[in-house]
């Protein structure tokens, strides 16, 4: 149904899907019959089939918003040139992507990416979006021996899964991620007392155990009341264990509807921390927009792409600015950071195959491993554990002109060549309670 409250300019999901083709030009081969598909196959397909798992619904939704788009854009720019040329075919083959929903589960995800590889005979997969959906997805094609690349991932989540021979992940780490949440804090004056929150997911536990080990030796005392399970409603304990214990800093990894719902208690109950760095749920304009209100301002998360970076896709140059502001217009919102990570994923499978000149499924790994590429995320060279670190820092949320709130550089971490647009401030100072 449409919302007669929505404002005008504003694409719901079903317009957007009208507007970019994703059930036509993206998913291309997914309205086909079985028995099409398997005759295609049977007589030599005249095209490159890459399957896409993508959580369109569920938890982590908000990570695949603009997964649309960039497909579509990818796949139409490529075949408007006849597709990429294969030696082996002796001609350019064009590219279609089938995009199956994992809903945000992992049991779903492998199930997916098994159909991919067994039914519709894909070539390859392209995989992104948490642990949730990549690392089922990359222990599926590590069984069937499928060329596997992801993104949108920290690497050690994805190693944990290791080792790996067929997939791949290009993306942020943990480390780098941890270094510019502690430079950013150093800019706010705090007690250095930390309120953990994490969720019992691959991404939290991995986030618990990595602040332990950072924020300890760094001078910070942690307060960790364990681990959450996925959909609590009450977070009380949580919540008057970090006042009795005067926490200043709220450290935390969660999914946007479990953050929706703790960081609204935490308004109601009056805790309101200097600092709330929170890893995964805050790293959406629409997650933000989504706690009400303004009491999203002054969150900080993990800078893991901004239009302000320096680099330049291999796809015809284009800019980070420039594909934040083609998205902005063509949707008709705010751009968001997987942006410049989903782009990247399709400039190493179209690298990879330029220089492959095959579908052979092992040359094509091996091209995969290979890659050594300037991107619009930064440059791609896989480790010997198969992962490309990205370069990131860190967000704050501020008020924005053009749109409700905007995010703001406030620490480039381990990497001194991004841009910086100022300091870390204090909730209190941007809400003007100081």
């Amino acid at each position: 149904m449409h919302n007669k409250d929505e404002k005008p300019g504003r694409m719901n999901r079903r317009d957007f899907m009208k507007k970019v083709g994703y059930t036509t030009a993206a998913i291309g081969m997914s309205s086909l019959a079985p028995k099409l598909l398997k005759e295609a196959v049977a007589a030599d397909r005249d095209y490159i089939l890459i399957g896409r798992p993508h959580p369109a619904t569920g938890p982590v939704a908000a990570f695949a918003e603009s997964s649309p788009w960039i497909d579509n854009r990818i796949i139409d720019e490529i075949n408007k040139q006849g597709g990429i040329y294969i030696k082996e075919y002796g001609k350019k083959v064009p590219l279609r992507v089938k995009i199956t929903d994992t809903e945000s589960n992992p049991t779903k995800a492998a199930d997916v990416a098994s159909k991919l590889i067994l039914n519709d005979k894909v070539d390859l997969i392209y995989v992104s979006h948490t642990p949730a959906t990549v690392n089922p997805v990359a222990a599926n094609c590590e069984r069937f021996k499928i060329p596997c690349v992801g993104t949108m991932m920290p690497v050690e989540m994805f190693l944990a899964g290791g080792p790996y021979h067929w997939s791949f992940v290009a993306s942020g780490s943990v480390r780098d991620m941890v270094t510019a949440y502690l430079d950013s804090w150093t800019h706010v004056n705090t007690n250095k007392v930390v309120g953990l929150l994490a969720a019992n997911d691959p991404d939290g536990i991995a986030w618990a155990q990595g602040a332990q080990n950072a924020l300890k030796p760094a001078g910070y005392q942690v307060v960790d009341l364990g681990r959450f399970p996925d959909g609590m409603m009450d977070f009380s304990t949580f919540i008057n264990g970090w006042k009795r214990e005067k926490v200043e800093i709220l450290f935390a990894n969660l999914s946007p509807p479990d953050f929706t719902r703790a960081w609204r208690q935490c308004f109601r109950e009056g805790f309101i921390p200097k600092i709330c760095a929170i890893g995964r749920a805050v790293l959406f304009p629409s997650a933000v927009e989504a706690l009400g209100g303004d009491i999203g301002l002054g969150t900080s998360t993990e800078g893991i792409w901004h239009p302000a970076f320096p680099f330049k896709s291999s796809l015809g140059g284009v800019t980070p600015r420039e594909l934040c502001d083609a998205y902005e217009a063509a949707f008709g919102k705010q751009w968001t950071a997987p942006l410049g990570h989903i782009y990247t994923g399709y400039e190493i499978i179209i690298d990879a195959l330029k220089r492959a000149q095959t579908l052979d499924k092992e040359t094509l790994r091996n091209a995969i491993a290979a890659t050594d590429l300037e991107t619009v995320a930064g440059r791609i060279k896989f480790s010997k554990e198969n992962v490309a670190v990205v370069p990131g820092g860190l967000y704050q949320w501020v008020k924005g002109k053009k749109f409700p709130f905007e995010c703001k550089l406030v620490s480039n971490g381990n990497y001194k060549f991004l841009p910086t647009e100022g300091k870390l401030v204090s909730i209190q100072e941007l809400r003007g309670t100081k």
